[in-house]
């Protein structure tokens, strides 16, 4: 779909060194598909699914009991929950179209099947993660359980603020921005983070000032999904996501918006934001327009991507959080199980369609 998969690196010869949904692997075809059809009717929220249905009503203009009947027949032919219906825009898409998304059984088996399960632990870990990546990461850290009072106090030192994050949490989860002030006493703000389980302390990045125009109260980070097989790493799609102006995380979770991300690093069609699940040709906060925005230093981000990728040769399929600083993009994070839906929304690829076709062009069939 994109030609973004046409981006690759040779990784050949170099050192080897989540949460989502979980297949019924042991079972095939229509039992496993009931089967996950029968363990989300049971687990979903049925007000979300209200909200969805009357969100896909007002865009199609379809009937209510129609979409509802559609819904749950594509839950148990493709896989694809009410969610997910509503951003591929399956009220629109038909027939064999529908078969080319990438869907969240495929995003989960192909993290199960090319990603070693060890090494997943980095990934879940964000301590661990920093661990292993400190190269990557531009910035100053620390792991509350094992620093002291003395240790944390040292690390405040000539900083406005920082961030405190649970390191197995994620979506924006339990990470706050915490202002240092000359009255902050760090033993005591160490307890309380401990108590919070908020072990990671992490130095505030400064973002690029092109990234500020779009929105300056957090930064705004790349999602930049890598695949890899036998020594080659290639990038296969990328989706700026932005912050809503009132956080300082840019999780879509937390009221963020994303846009596709073309190969030469240019925003190619409106912000996307789930909590108003419509589009946004302006930022609402700075009225910075989205389209045609150039990322900056966004083939270095790509090579950074590329290259983190080799350090775990072993990890198949990786999303990598990136961020823009204004000498150089650093790593934020990776996810072994990335989020799937983000590329493929009908509002960024129309009738292209999915991306399930790149990824089997590169793996095989999933």
């Amino acid at each position: 779909m994109s030609s973004l998969k046409n981006t690759q690196v040779n990784t050949r010869d170099k050192k080897t060194k989540d949460s989502s949904h979980v297949a019924a692997r042991s079972l095939s075809g229509p039992a496993r598909k009931l089967k996950t059809l029968l363990r989300r009717i049971a687990r979903m929220s049925f007000d979300r699914l209200r909200s969805n249905l009357e969100q896909v009503h007002a865009q199609s203009g379809r009937a209510r009991l129609i979409i509802l009947c559609d819904m749950l027949w594509c839950a148990l032919r493709y896989g694809v929950g009410y969610l997910d219906y509503n951003v591929f825009g399956f009220a629109f898409v038909r027939g064999k179209l529908r078969q080319t998304y990438f869907t969240m059984n495929h995003n989960q088996r192909l993290s199960e099947r090319v990603n070693n399960a060890e090494t997943r632990a980095l990934f879940v870990d964000k301590i661990r993660f920093n661990a292993h990546f400190a190269e990557y990461l531009g910035r100053d850290w620390l792991d509350l359980r094992t620093a002291d009072a003395d240790d944390f106090a040292r690390f405040l030192e000539g900083k406005e603020s920082f961030f405190a994050k649970k390191p197995d949490d994620c979506g924006g989860n339990g990470i706050e921005k915490i202002t240092v002030t000359a009255e902050t006493d760090a033993a005591a703000l160490r307890e309380q983070l401990l108590q919070n389980g908020q072990t990671l302390a992490e130095e505030t990045l400064r973002q690029h000032p092109n990234l500020d125009s779009l929105n300056p109260a957090g930064v705004n980070t790349l999602r930049l999904c890598t695949v890899q097989k036998d020594g080659y790493a290639r990038l296969m799609y990328a989706i700026l996501r932005i912050g809503s102006g009132k956080s300082a995380v840019d999780n879509i979770s937390a009221g963020g918006m994303y846009c596709p991300v073309d190969a030469q690093g240019v925003i190619t069609a409106d912000a996307f934001c789930d909590k108003a699940f419509g589009t946004l040709a302006v930022h609402p906060m700075t009225g910075a327009e989205f389209t045609g925005f150039r990322v900056p230093l966004f083939d270095e981000a790509v090579a950074l991507a590329l290259k983190a990728a080799q350090e775990t040769p072993e990890m198949g399929y990786v999303g990598w959080d990136a961020a823009i600083t204004p000498e150089k993009p650093v790593l934020v994070e990776g996810n072994a199980v990335p989020s799937y839906d983000m590329s493929q929304n009908y509002r960024h690829v129309g009738a292209r369609g999915g991306n399930l076709p790149d990824f089997e062009g590169f793996w095989g069939r999933i």
